[in-house]
């Protein structure tokens, strides 16, 4: 007796058809899996049989084989419970054979034969609707995340016997039908808001600049001047997510089983910032079985590291190529993956180990060479990386108390979606949506400048020892400059503006 059930697998952020065949004949009682299964799944025969009994069917006592083709992939996960059962159903002719042709089947199975959320159903979604199946059964937890990729039905079951039932034509599984323009735009706003943060006009001013041009940015100030603070607001007047963007960061989040209960998709750019204990693979991904780190958990959204020079140096060293690339790719024996990683980094550090260097108010009690140490902990390649550094001096007690009404996230946010509707135009044609993202002949092509900006320029080069890297940042940042200022050419002002944001590059 031999079945087959079609059900699915994750490599990367993606997923992959496995075939599950059952194959049930004579002999001494005995469950084998094949095909390169991990530990969760060999496990799976525990789960299945005590299933399959507490709902009321019976058990083969034969000897069963199931293989998951293809069987060169190694497979992981708890999504191959379900489609094992229902093998074992369709073998011992419990449910007919013709019925499992159309659609994929996945999820855990309890003892009792309840169907638990598994992770990675919204890839699995959009890979049966590539592939042209009718639906995909999934958990009833995962049927409103599975949903929203449209164009393919999705049936959520609760236990075993629902799933038999449907099969042999016996009830019905309603499809889930999101509302995707109200979870596009939900009512809850965020309790973060730039309206809160009083003063810091020259700080709040470049994490503008650094949002409407994707800018990585680095803030240097004295413990309390509101670093952290200003971090967390930089989400807040972001452009929201399109659809295609939400789909993309939502499946690095279920692929890592992170979306939370009734959850269908991320709205609303990540905000990553992990201690500054994390290890190389948690920041970038990887692992014994390899998975998305910190800066595919920030794509579409921002990495904040907070106290950047307690990072150990490796740890920060890895993230030149993803700074560059916008993906990590993770080599290992078997396979190479390869995770999404286009996220803005926003880094805050103090300017010497005990935080007070050139504050007016407290005095500095580290020598020359603690400074020079605490600063060499960040290398020259990576600060280069960074297109914006600003200071953020503390707030004066009269700015506190003034009472003055700050600028609201929303209406900074106009501006920063005004200045991305420009570059979305000017972009049109590449593969790129921001200035941060030019290469070198896009630069050319989109930052031309008259003779007053070369000599402006050319006399910071010579001052400021400035890389090449860095010439073509301070010319990003002027070109977002113009665009916020809605102005087709660049002027001086724009590139004195944006030298001004490269205070790490001045000789101290």
């Amino acid at each position: 007796m031999l079945s087959k059930v079609l059900s699915g697998a994750v490599i990367g952020i993606d997923a992959y058809l496995v075939e599950v065949e059952v194959d049930i004949a004579s002999g001494l009682p005995c469950f084998t899996t094949v095909g390169l299964p991990e530990a969760a799944v060999k496990e799976s025969r525990e789960r299945v049989k005590s299933a399959i009994q507490n709902s009321g069917y019976r058990f083969p006592d034969d000897r069963i084989t199931v293989n998951l083709a293809p069987a060169h992939i190694k497979k992981d996960g708890t999504g191959f419970d379900l489609p094992m059962a229902i093998g074992i159903l369709a073998a011992t002719r419990h449910i007919p054979a013709d019925s499992l042709t159309d659609f994929l089947v996945l999820g855990e199975l309890s003892l009792d034969g309840r169907i638990k959320p598994v992770a990675g159903s919204l890839p699995m979604a959009i890979e049966a609707r590539r592939t042209g199946y009718a639906g995909i059964i999934v958990p009833a937890g995962n049927g409103l995340e599975a949903s929203v990729v449209g164009g393919v039905e999705v049936l959520p079951a609760e236990n075993l016997s629902q799933v038999v039932s449907f099969l042999n034509g016996e009830a019905k599984l309603d499809p889930v039908c999101p509302d995707l323009e109200g979870l596009m735009n939900p009512t809850t706003g965020q309790e973060d808001d730039f309206a809160d943060v009083v003063g810091q006009e020259h700080a709040k001013r470049a994490l503008e600049i650094a949002a409407a041009g994707g800018h990585n940015l680095m803030m240097i100030g004295p413990p309390g001047s509101g670093k952290t603070m200003l971090a967390r607001r930089i989400p807040t007047i972001l452009p929201a997510l399109t659809f295609e963007e939400a789909i993309e960061t939502t499946k690095i989040y279920s692929v890592m089983g992170m979306l939370g209960k009734d959850q269908a998709l991320i709205v609303q750019r990540p905000f990553r910032s992990p201690h500054h204990t994390i290890s190389d693979a948690g920041l970038i991904g990887g692992g014994h079985i390899p998975r998305p780190g910190e800066v595919s958990l920030a794509h579409n959204g921002v990495l904040f590291l907070d106290e950047l020079p307690e990072f150990k140096k490796h740890v920060l060293e890895v993230l030149r190529q993803p700074l560059e690339d916008h993906r990590v790719t993770i080599s290992r024996a078997a396979s190479t993956l390869t995770y999404p990683a286009g996220f803005m980094l926003v880094a805050a550090m103090n300017p010497c180990p005990c935080g007070y260097f050139s504050d007016p108010n407290h005095a500095c009690s580290c020598s020359a060479s603690q400074i020079q140490r605490y600063r060499s902990k960040i290398s020259g390649p990576l600060i280069d990386r960074m297109d914006i550094h600003v200071e953020v001096p503390a707030v004066p007690y009269r700015d506190l108390t003034m009472g003055e009404k700050e600028e609201s996230s929303q209406v900074i946010r106009q501006r920063v979606t005004r200045a991305r509707d420009i570059q979305n135009r000017r972009f049109r044609r590449s593969k790129i949506y921001c200035n941060a993202q030019m290469n070198s002949r896009q630069i050319k092509t989109h930052c031309p400048i008259d003779t007053g900006c070369t000599r402006l320029l050319e006399s910071a080069i010579d001052k400021l020892a400035l890389s090449a890297r860095a010439y073509h940042r301070i010319l990003k940042i002027a070109r977002t400059l113009a665009d916020l200022a809605g102005m087709e050419s660049l002027s001086e002002h724009h590139i004195a503006e944006a030298i001004q944001y490269r205070s790490l590059d001045r000789p101290r």
